[in-house]
Order: structure tokens, then C-alpha cells, then sequence
């Protein structure tokens, strides 16, 4: 009697296999990584800028793009004579979040180097990251804006994200929401359609303000006052 599993039973197993090493081999390039963390800000970025982030020449950046395009971590768009490229989607972008606590976690050293600015507050492609987005989170779970687990808003929640002005997707193509480990205080913070909304809101009020390419997040005077009188936050800086 053959007890071997029959081939066919295997071959999905081996092209998974086959498919995630193809994506970790495109992540295990040092230029690769720093073409995928600056686009974490969620801009759309052309290859020359990229390039200049990447600290490569444009034909390297070329083969570079190229390679995480064939690797789903990136997408192209055209616009015109011009071409911009930006993460595929939330989805890379919490894979590459879980990546960096993870390195953080194997290379301590590492710590002391990062930004103590990019560390309290920056951006995680479409929401808000660092230690200000954890302690909002925070708040948000004792006061039962979000489900035990983080994965739902409440009806509370709903109904206190909308009276700040908030807009929520009703139908939205991804997650409501959902709890986004953070790298650099290995907490959550908040993610989802329900993140990409707080973030915006706090863009149009004037409350937090951003540096084109880069992920640091600087929060105003205005929105230090709306911060502590809204989720009780003592801001730093």
C-alpha cells in the first residue's frame, strides 16, 4: 500500500512555498526596503524620486520597481507621459509594519537610531502610527468605542467618530476596523477604514500637518488642544 499523498495533493503547498519565498527574496534587498518605507506615507511617488530615496542610480531603481511590481508589493500608475508607483494596497503596508517590529524585535541596536519624532507620531500608509496613534487606540478601548478585540466599532464609536466629523465608509472594499501592531512601541493602534478616516479628519481640521516624503507626523498647536480636550492626551513637543 502507497501511503505517500498522492502528487497533486502537494503541488499548491510547493507554489505557496514557491510564491513566498519569491516576495521574502524581493524584501531581502536593503534598496528594495527603502523604496517600500518611503512609500508607507501613502503618496504615490515617481521612479526619480524614488531613486533619490534608494540612493541608486535610475536604471538600478528600474530593475528594482520591477521587481516588486512582479511581486504584487507594488503597483504603477500612469498619469499622462508620467508614471507614479505606490503600495498595492493597506495590506503591504501591515506586512511591512509587522516586518520592521519584528527587525526591531532580532536588532535592538537598532532602537536608539530611530527618530524619537518618527517614534511618537508618523504615518502607516493611510492612518496614524507611533506612540500618539497607540494612545488614542487606548482610549479608544476603555471608553468602548471599539469592541474588546478591536475589531468593530461600537455604535458609541460610531456615533463619536461621525459627531468629530469623521467620515466612515459604509461599504467599505477592506476592514471597518482593525487593531495594526505598531513596530516601534509594540502595541496597536488603530487601522482599517476607521483609521484612514481619524487620519484624515486630523488632516483637514489643521490638526496634525505632514512633510512631503516623509512619515513623520508633526501635530499642531490646535490640534494639542483638541487631543487632550478629545482623547485626554498630553502631547509632547
Amino acid at each position: 500500500m502507497n501511503l505517500l499523498k498522492p502528487q497533486q495533493d502537494s503541488e499548491p503547498e510547493e507554489a505557496l512555498g514557491t510564491a513566498m519565498a519569491m516576495v521574502a527574496s524581493a524584501l531581502s534587498d536593503s534598496s528594495r526596503v527603502s523604496i517600500l518605507c518611503a512609500l508607507m506615507d501613502g503618496r504615490a511617488w515617481t521612479a526619480t524620486e524614488l531613486s533619490t530615496v534608494a540612493e541608486v542610480s535610475a536604471s538600478t531603481t528600474s530593475g528594482h520597481l520591477a521587481r516588486l511590481l512582479s511581486n504584487g508589493l507594488v503597483v504603477c500608475l500612469a498619469q499622462g507621459r508620467h508614471r507614479y508607483y505606490r503600495l498595492a494596497g493597506a495590506h503591504i503596508a501591515a506586512l511591512l509594519e509587522n516586518l520592521m517590529g519584528v527587525s526591531m524585535q532580532a536588532h535592538k541596536t537598532l532602537l536608539p537610531s530611530t527618530p524619537v519624532n518618527l517614534r511618537y507620531a508618523r504615518t502607516c500608509y493611510d492612518h496614524l502610527a507611533g506612540e500618539l496613534a497607540v494612545n488614542i487606540y487606548e482610549f479608544m478601548l476603555r471608553e468602548k468605542w471599539l469592541a474588546a478585540d478591536g475589531l468593530a466599532l461600537t455604535s458609541a464609536g460610531k456615533a463619536q467618530l461621525e459627531r468629530l466629523g469623521a467620515v466612515l465608509n459604509t461599504r467599505p472594499r477592506r476592514k471597518p476596523c482593525c487593531p495594526c501592531l505598531d513596530w516601534s512601541e509594540r502595541r496597536f493602534h488603530l487601522g482599517g477604514d476607521a483609521g484612514s478616516a481619524l487620519m484624515t479628519l486630523f488632516l483637514q481640521k489643521g490638526w496634525i500637518t505632514r512633510a512631503p516624503g516623509y512619515r513623520e507626523v508633526q501635530v499642531t498647536d490646535s490640534g494639542k488642544a483638541a487631543l487632550s480636550r478629545l482623547f485626554n492626551l498630553k502631547v509632547s513637543g
